[in-house]
């Protein structure tokens, strides 16, 4: 275990000024706070945050980090609270440990929601200081080196977690050093046959062009060196993780890999990378297509260097990566090499937002959070962003827009803004029309056609690859759903009172909202249009002495049988067409309507029918008739059933579904007289099934549409009247 002066002489490397006393009394806090706790391999607890201070070290970062770095697990793990952590070490580091403490007291939610959360609260955390990120992604480190020692199951699930999350977002944060060793470890127990497998091609590789690999690396010094460039070369092998992950995502072979080998070539500044660069496509043939330019063009992680394949001796492939110094500190520690996080002051957001592109990116993601996604989205969306490679795009006016490979021209009018995506209709890419789901590539000019009062299809939401574009399209899905439940709802509540005879007023309702665990009385009504809440709940949240007298329906009705017994029930419940109340029901227009409205299956519902609507949650309301026997498996549920009625005077030449069962006798033409009266009676015909009842006789389901019940009348004894047909009756499911 490190000790105390061991690591404080750690910081004094690279802070002569470190605070020694601060770093001193972190040390004995923790100390005494972890107490006689141990890790699952036996080792006193505190060995654990000091080895994350330790890693933190590595990166030079400042006091107040180191010291949060201890003290990270005191507020989660042991009786230590906030406010001590604030009084003893200051508001700066209280903050950082806070931001690292895990939610507690999530029983009520699932495992995954339980992930999410934190890790919600983790980014939230992170938007106010990136240096918590740090210390998480040193913390998940530790973690993973120390693995062994947790139960498999954990220990799958760890390791899982790190590939999905932490791994990425370091990379993200342009931390490629942890990204990578956090990616091995987590390879390394997941598939640890898989990482055999591809360390022994790569030690056969070894012995077979190693020579070739010395070679290259002698020659490209000599070259420099004659050419007046001072360059430090240095060769690397592909990690295995990476090489598994590209075989699987390309489905190639190790055979057919041509980034296995490459070299790292560090100057002094940006002038002499492209020097080198003209120096090594003299030397040695480039392949084409395999140049990238990221100096000019950054990776949204703050990445920068040029990347070039050449063929070298013996027809070797070899990937060049040629950088300054200050490049090769991003491209190995990225937000962790930012100069303000080395001072022992907090950077200030509008400073980092100006020069880090990878907090640009962070600040992006968290803009789905402030848009109200739930925690299990929100997970969703990041692991979205944090996967993908990218493609860089421009708009016409020349703004460059980064995006995950595989993007589309929705992806990319998301980019430019939520109201570009929701308003699109149509693209250019270069100058041409283009379906709005064509794959965009490197360079492409992208023009986006909008339409004002346009709504993005629900379907958009499977086609696009961006966490932005597919938290706006389903917000936008959800707000014209929510608007339909919303004034649904607002009428139900509204009916509920006036059955009740109370007083109504959003008033009432919002000093009920407490009671009712929503923020405003949109959300209520809206609850009640999805039947999450009951109108009575409702009205009892508003006058909790209330009580609802409608059960006594259910009663009568479950001593009756049959549809008189139905009738009975509904008169209480119900509004019969013709009566005075009758205009204090719902009026119903049909499924093109502005309410979430369906008919019920195997029969629906015609004007002209008394009809009754039954609330069925995320759904809407489902209309039967009132002679319908379906409508028995609801008696015990008088909570959804609602007052409806036909808006007789707007329904216009619209058509309602009806399903009649028609025997006819068995002889050619029989169908075709059938489906010619239904026709000429001016009916719709949707589908059609049959039955045999015996060799002379077939039993036929239509499924059609009618615009009353008059019209449906007249088209059954239309068919009674013909020979061919022995039997017509309407089916009321």
């Amino acid at each position: 275990m490190m000790r105390q002066y061991e690591l404080v002489e750690r910081v004094r490397r690279y802070n002569p000024n470190a605070d020694e006393d601060l770093l001193n009394r972190a040390y004995v806090y923790a100390m005494k706070a972890h107490g006689q706790q141990t890790r699952a391999s036996g080792d006193p607890y505190i060995s654990h945050p000091l080895e994350v201070a330790a890693i933190l070290t590595e990166f030079g970062l400042d006091d107040a980090t180191i010291v949060a770095a201890i003290l990270h697990d005191t507020i989660e793990d042991t009786g230590a609270t906030r406010e001590e952590i604030d009084r003893l070490f200051g508001a700066e580091i209280a903050r950082l440990v806070d931001g690292l403490t895990k939610i507690k007291k999530l029983d009520l939610v699932s495992k995954r929601a339980e992930q999410a959360e934190n890790f919600r609260k983790l980014l939230l955390a992170v938007a106010d200081d990136v240096r918590v990120l740090l210390v998480k992604l040193a913390d998940r480190l530790h973690n993973m080196r120390t693995l062994d020692f947790v139960p498999p199951e954990k220990r799958k699930r760890i390791a899982e977690e790190t590939l999905d999350i932490y791994a990425p977002l370091a990379g993200r944060m342009g931390m490629q050093s942890v990204r990578a060793e956090l990616e091995d470890l987590a390879f390394t127990h997941l598939m640890p046959d898989a990482r055999k497998m591809i360390l022994a091609r790569l030690d056969d590789l070894e012995k077979k062009n190693g020579a070739n690999i010395r070679q290259i690396e002698q020659e490209l010094r000599e070259e420099l060196s004659q050419r007046g460039i001072e360059a430090d070369v240095v060769g690397r092998r592909k990690p295995p993780y990476s090489i598994w992950r590209k075989m699987e995502r390309k489905s190639v072979g190790f055979e057919q890999l041509s980034d296995i080998y490459g070299f790292r070539v560090v100057v002094r500044d940006v002038e002499e990378c492209y020097r080198v660069l003209g120096v090594v496509h003299t030397k040695w043939p480039s392949v084409p297509g395999r140049f990238k330019d990221y100096i000019s063009t950054p990776k949204q992680n703050d990445y920068r260097s040029l990347h070039t394949t050449v063929v070298g001796p013996g027809r070797q492939r070899v990937e060049l990566q040629i950088r300054t110094g200050d490049m090769h500190d991003i491209a190995r520690h990225g937000i962790a090499a930012h100069a303000l996080y080395k001072d022992a002051h907090v950077a200030d957001v509008e400073t980092l937002t100006r020069e880090s592109g990878a907090y640009r990116w962070l600040q992006r993601t968290l803009e789905l959070l402030a848009e109200g996604d739930s925690p299990e989205e929100f997970l969703e969306h990041t692991k979205l962003e944090l996967f993908h490679d990218q493609v860089f795009c421009f708009s016409p006016k020349g703004r460059l827009i980064a995006l995950p490979r595989g993007a589309t021209p929705i992806d990319f009018a998301y980019a430019v803004h939520t109201n570009v995506g929701n308003t699109a209709v149509g693209a250019k890419i270069n100058g041409r029309i283009a379906p709005l789901l064509s794959e965009l590539h490197n360079g492409d000019e992208v023009e986006i056609v909008r339409a004002e009062g346009q709504t993005p299809p629900s379907a958009w939401e499977s086609a696009v690859v961006t966490g932005k574009a597919r938290a706006a399209i389903r917000r936008a899905t959800r707000e014209a759903v929510r608007a339909q439940y919303k004034d649904l709802g607002r009428q139900i509540v509204s009916r509920a009172f006036e059955r009740a005879e109370r007083p109504f007023s959003d008033d009432l309702l919002r000093a009920a909202l407490p009671r009712l665990a929503r923020g405003s009385c949109e959300d209520v009504y809206a609850a009640v249009g999805r039947g999450e809440i009951l109108s009575g709940d409702v009205v009892k949240a508003v006058y909790p002495e209330f009580k609802d007298d409608r059960k006594i329906a259910t009663a009568i009705d479950r001593n009756d049988t049959g549809w008189f017994g139905l009738r009975k029930a509904s008169r209480l419940m119900f509004k019969v067409p013709g009566s005075q109340a009758d205009e204090r029901a719902i009026p119903i227009r049909g499924a093109r309507g502005d309410m979430p409205v369906r008919f019920a299956p195997n029969g629906g519902a015609v004007p002209g029918d008394r009809i009754v609507g039954i609330l069925t949650p995320g759904e809407g309301i489902t209309i039967y008739p009132i002679q319908s026997p379906a409508l028995s498996a609801f008696d015990n549920e008088p909570e959804r059933w609602l007052d409806v009625r036909w808006d007789l005077e707007e329904m216009g030449a619209d058509k309602f579904p009806a399903q009649l069962k028609v025997s006819i006798i068995n002889e050619p033409g029989a169908l075709g007289v059938v489906a010619g009266v239904i026709g000429e009676a001016g009916a719709n015909i949707d589908n059609v099934s049959f039955e045999a009842r015996s060799p002379d006789f077939r039993d036929m389901l239509i499924d059609l549409e009618v615009t009353d019940l008059k019209h449906l009348t007249a088209i059954m004894s239309q068919l009674k009247a013909k020979s061919v047909v022995s039997k017509v009756e309407r089916v009321n499911g």
